[in-house]
């Protein structure tokens, strides 16, 4: 690309994975923005192409935008990108009208000569789902998010009918489909800026070098350091308060509540439970909790031998003193889980019936499977914090001596983080500690990406698990428009993972965020982060 091997803007080599080690100018930065830790480095900027982290969770709602946002307290999707749409009677055509005059950001590497149109919110879902499309397999092909909803499978085609109206047809009726492109994964990329690319012949720099409509664009990124974003002076919500954002992703030396309390971050990201009383004692520091839309959950690997038998998975469950994790790991914060969906789901049945502390059940039940004492089996323990688990070593050495309290071994085996798309490097493993983060307030959000055969299909079953009375419900789900109905189906589908236990649901966390007390204008969501745009520092 040209304009790349012209660029200078603290990158020391030209692409995605560029380093200098360059130290950050906290100062600096605070005079007219702020430094943001507490998450990893990106894989890309592309959040089409990732599950969860950092480029989704934060950077996603900076860089782009998408057609419709989620209210944050109805959890219904509202205009954003697109003014308004309709659909049709059978609920399968759903027409946008898309908000004029929308500039895309000017950066080193691109300068728009329009403003967005139909064309490029085309592009952005025929990428997804069109295996022909020029930039299909560009990052590899695998667009795991919308793998796990079966998207490809449920959108058949989207024109433009002029500039400002876009039409998606759908295969079948789909409930979810406006929530889920009002997600942080369903973002509209430049189709003018992607043009350029494909005649220079580098695709792949569109997920490297991103361009939107967002209120910040990406100016500098140095792997293990920093992701430095400036402000988007044509953003065409409003004007955007701060120069600039920088996210400190560096490991080195001490941890981010460290940072914090040196100043060397205002806010943090997803604090863990225990160090909130040190939080609460620091007047500088201002600290928020919201409802998150969030589960723990240990997935068992059904296909091994020792766990295809639903009564040591059942026994499994009952072994779990949930009660201890809460007050050993939350530290008050979080809740029992009874199920996948958390309880602000409209969806929600509490079953504590199947869902239980009971060791002499779960003995009795591994008797009767045949499982004497002996029973070994390996868990895989991603160790960052996440809002649903705030210590997962904590979390599974507990579990580990519940399940040697029935005569069970686990051994543990941790890494630094995980998603969906590593299942395969540990098909070994007997259990994974793992979680969810909801994207939307539909429990279809849950249950398929984690567990329907689609997701299988697509190597992103936490489980391995495919049941087809299952998968019936949930797509009976998504085809029905009344609620009561609705809700009765996703009680029933509950009641087949409460007798197969493909999972264990263990808590939902609360989504705590701290920053600086001079720092105000943050958006509250039981999502990912929200834009920076309205943020702005007061002096002290």
């Amino acid at each position: 690309m040209k304009v790349l091997s012209r660029l200078v803007f603290g990158l020391c080599t030209v692409g995605l994975l560029a380093g200098c080690g360059k130290e950050v100018d906290h100062e600096k930065i605070r005079e007219k923005g702020f430094v943001y830790c507490g998450q990893g480095n990106p894989n890309t900027f592309n959040p089409q192409l990732v599950d969860s982290g950092i480029t989704s969770e934060s950077l996603s709602p900076q860089i782009f935008d998408t057609l419709l946002q989620l209210d944050s307290g109805t959890y219904r999707p509202t205009a954003n990108l697109a003014t308004h749409w309709k659909v049709d009677k059978s609920g399968t055509e759903y027409t946008f009208h898309l908000r004029p005059n929308v500039e895309f950001q000017t950066t080193e590497w691109f300068t728009p000569t329009r403003s967005l149109n139909a064309q490029d919110v085309v592009f952005s879902f025929q990428r997804i789902f069109d295996t022909s499309h020029p930039y299909h397999y560009v990052g590899g092909g695998l667009y795991p998010w919308f793998a796990g909803i079966d998207f490809q499978n449920s959108l058949v085609d989207v024109v433009a009918l002029d500039d400002l109206t876009v039409k998606f047809t759908l295969s079948h009726p789909n409930n979810s489909f406006l929530n889920n492109i009002a997600t942080s994964y369903a973002v509209i990329h430049s189709k003018e800026y992607a043009n350029q690319l494909e005649l220079e012949d580098e695709k792949g720099q569109l997920d490297a070098f991103p361009v939107g409509t967002g209120p910040f664009y990406l100016s500098e990124y140095q792997i293990n350091d920093l992701v430095r974003l400036k402000k988007h002076d044509k953003y065409w919500k409003n004007e955007v308060k701060m120069d600039q954002v920088v996210f400190d992703t560096s490991q080195r030396g001490t941890g981010t509540l460290a940072k914090l309390l040196r100043n060397e971050c205002d806010v943090l990201n997803s604090p863990i439970s225990s160090q909130i009383p040190i939080i609460q004692a620091r007047e500088e520091l201002k600290i928020s909790a919201t409802p998150a839309v969030n589960v723990s959950f240990i997935a068992l690997n059904t296909v091994h031998p020792a766990l295809n038998d639903s009564r040591v998975r059942k026994a499994l469950n009952l072994a779990i003193n949930r009660q201890n994790i809460l007050d050993s790991v939350y530290y008050g914060t979080g809740t029992k889980a009874y199920t996948l969906l958390p309880p602000t789901s409209w969806a929600y049945p509490k079953d504590s019936v199947h869902v239980r502390y009971d060791r002499n059940y779960a003995i009795a039940l591994l008797r009767e499977a045949g499982v004497e004492q002996g029973l070994k089996l390996t868990m895989w323990v991603p160790l960052e914090p996440r809002a649903y688990n705030p210590s997962p070593r904590k979390t599974a050495e507990l579990i580990q001596a519940n399940l040697a309290d029935i005569g069970v071994e686990l051994k543990l085996f941790t890494d630094d983080r995980f998603d969906r798309t590593q299942l395969s490097s540990i098909s070994s493993t007997d259990l994974l500690l793992t979680g969810w983060i909801g994207n939307t307030g539909d429990p279809d959000n849950f249950l398929r990406p984690l567990l329907s055969c689609s997701s299988d299909r697509a190597g992103l079953n936490v489980a391995m698990w495919c049941n087809s009375d299952f998968d019936f419900l949930l797509d009976l789900a998504l085809e029905i428009n009344q609620q009561r109905h609705r809700v009765n189906l996703y009680h029933q589908a509950q009641n087949i993972l409460n007798e197969e236990f493909p999972v264990i649901p263990l808590a939902h966390g609360v989504q705590f965020r701290v920053h600086d007390t001079s720092l105000s204008g943050f958006k509250q969501s039981p999502f990912n982060s929200q834009p920076f745009d309205q943020v702005v520092r007061e002096p002290k």
